[in-house]
């Protein structure tokens, strides 16, 4: 099994989308309702549904860059802002957090070899 992607929900569809543009995702789906990303690198992609109706999304984001403070300098340089600057987190991973207009919670993060396989590790099946 392989996860195929996320969806966000956003009140603005189209102040979201120019969000995720300028961040550098290529847009492949364009509806007045629905659009759809993937990211710079790999295959993975991330779609915005416009929703109507009052929303709160508890979810988070994450995207992965291995020169992640020099991704937030520039995003920062575009005029992105930022709830939390690169931190080396106690789970291993460094980690930036800001949010899209709709308010969903991106985290920009590396986290290298312990993405997958942290000290603590484990390795259960049903």
């Amino acid at each position: 099994m392989n996860m195929n992607q996320v969806t966000l929900p956003v009140s603005e569809i189209e102040e979201s989308v120019d969000f995720y543009r300028r961040m550098g995702f290529l847009q492949i789906v364009d509806t007045p309702h629905y659009a759809r990303f993937v990211c710079p690198e790999g295959g993975a992609t991330f779609s915005l549904s416009l929703e109507t109706e009052k929303f709160t999304n508890g979810g988070a984001i994450y995207f992965e860059d291995e020169n992640l403070d020099k991704l937030v300098s520039s995003l920062k340089e575009k005029g992105f802002k930022f709830y939390q600057d690169p931190t080396d987190m106690q789970y291993l991973w460094r980690e930036a957090i800001l949010h899209d207009p709709a308010g969903n919670k991106i985290i920009l993060y590396w986290a290298g070899e312990n993405r997958l396989n942290p000290p603590w590790r484990v390795n259960k099946h049903a």
